[in-house]
């Protein structure tokens, strides 16, 4: 019979966490699909790094004193999402798996697309639908992943509430220029 202590924490649970130190905060009570936990870290650091390229592109071409607020929030966005493409690159390494950056298969594992729009108005539209998309993705994950792995559900959580801030200013950036237009 498995020991326990009077509030019911299996002991030998514990001391097995002790062993296997390789394993680094994998511990044998971890619940979830690694594999496909892994899988899906990987596709949603896919997302980030298109979201990165898109958002960058984004500022660098758009012009214009009366777009500098957009432009702003542009780079702003960008920095945001290296901040997630960081938060989840480490989360797998933590999982003992490898990040996934190999940009000749990116765009093909990214949930968003990338895009290379002229005006502005296409530039923001795009970032919203780019925005949504990431928050589906994760909302998915998330379920997907339930109460087996309660570090990347906060991880993941933490990220979409990001990105529906984003998807928020990208909708009245895109109200805003579109009543200027």
């Amino acid at each position: 019979m498995a020991e326990s202590t009077p509030t019911g924490i299996d002991v030998e649970a514990i001391r097995a966490a002790a062993r296997n130190l390789e394993d680094g905060p994998v511990t044998a009570g971890y619940q979830g699909d690694r594999r496909a936990v892994l899988q899906m870290l990987n596709e949603a650091l896919a997302t980030e790094l298109v979201c990165i390229m898109r958002y960058k592109r984004h500022y660098y071409t758009v012009s214009g004193r009366e777009n500098a607020g957009i432009k702003a929030e542009f780079l702003e966005h960008a920095q945001e999402e290296q901040e997630h493409a960081d938060w989840l690159a480490e989360r797998i390494v933590q999982l003992n798996g490898d990040p996934d950056f190999n940009p000749a298969t990116l765009l093909a594992r990214s949930h968003a697309e990338y895009d290379a729009s002229e005006d502005v108005q296409s530039m923001v539209r795009a970032n919203l639908i780019a925005e949504r998309v990431a928050i589906e993705s994760y909302r998915q994950m998330i379920a997907k992943i339930g109460d087996t792995d309660p570090t990347t559900r906060q991880l993941l959580i933490k990220i979409m509430a990001v990105e529906e801030e984003h998807a928020d200013d990208m909708r009245d950036l895109l109200d805003e220029h579109g009543k200027a237009a």
